[in-house]
Parts: structure tokens; sequence; C-alpha cells
């Protein structure tokens, strides 16, 4: 049997998704502690995590929910545009993910795969995979 270590992401991806999602977390109007729990980041390292220089290292699972949370900003600003695009994740939502929970709340709660079906929900609503 081989054994296999995983790939260390490159500190420019790492820094590209954490300045990309900086911005999201930003125009969500998102509390520290719930951009922080969404990227499965402490508080304190989240606060690192958004100024420029950061050298920590994420994990797969981290730029995986990364990956997916630009996904879903983007998806909602096609499908909604603004301002609700940038108010969705913090209305609650009667949707089947979210049994009138915030969206937020139900992506921290549930983490990544939580995340992941919300990202096809929205690709769904505005008709796309």
């Amino acid at each position: 049997m081989e054994n296999r270590v995983l790939d260390r992401i490159a500190p420019e991806r790492q820094a590209v998704a954490l300045k990309a999602y900086a911005r999201i977390a930003a125009a969500w109007s998102l509390s520290l502690r719930d951009a922080a729990a969404l990227a499965d980041l402490s508080d304190s390292t989240w606060k690192r995590a958004r100024k420029p220089g950061f050298a920590g290292d994420l994990t797969h699972d981290q730029m995986l929910r990364l990956s997916a949370l630009v996904g879903i900003y983007k998806s909602l600003q096609l499908y909604f545009g603004a301002p609700i695009a940038d108010e969705w994740v913090r209305l609650p939502n009667r949707g089947p993910e979210f049994d009138g929970a915030r969206p937020v709340d139900a992506m921290i709660a549930g983490g990544l795969p939580k995340i992941l079906r919300v990202r096809g929900y929205v690709d769904a609503l505005r008709g796309g995979v």
C-alpha cells in the first residue's frame, strides 16, 4: 500500500482565496465570529488571515470552504443583484436547506457538507448545475 502525502497548497493560492473571502465577509456584513466559523478558523486566526502576508497554512477543507463560499457569493450576485445578494445570507430563509434559519447560521452549524449543499441550492435557483 502506497503512503500518500497531501500536497501543500501554494501560498499564492491561499492568499488569493483569503483576500476574496475577506471581501465577501465584508460585503455580507458578517461578524468576525461568523466569518471565522464559516472558514473553519479560530477568531484569532481569521484576524491574522485576512491581512496581507498571512504566514499560516490552510487545510484542503478550508480551501474548499472558501471556494464554495466564493461560488455562493457569485451565484447570489447573478441571481439577485444588489442589495439582496449581500443580505441573503443573513435573512431567515424557509428554503429546504434552512428551515427558517439564516443561511449563514445553517452553514456554520452544518460545516462543509452544508456549505456545499447551499452552493448547489443557490446554483439551482439561478438555473445552474
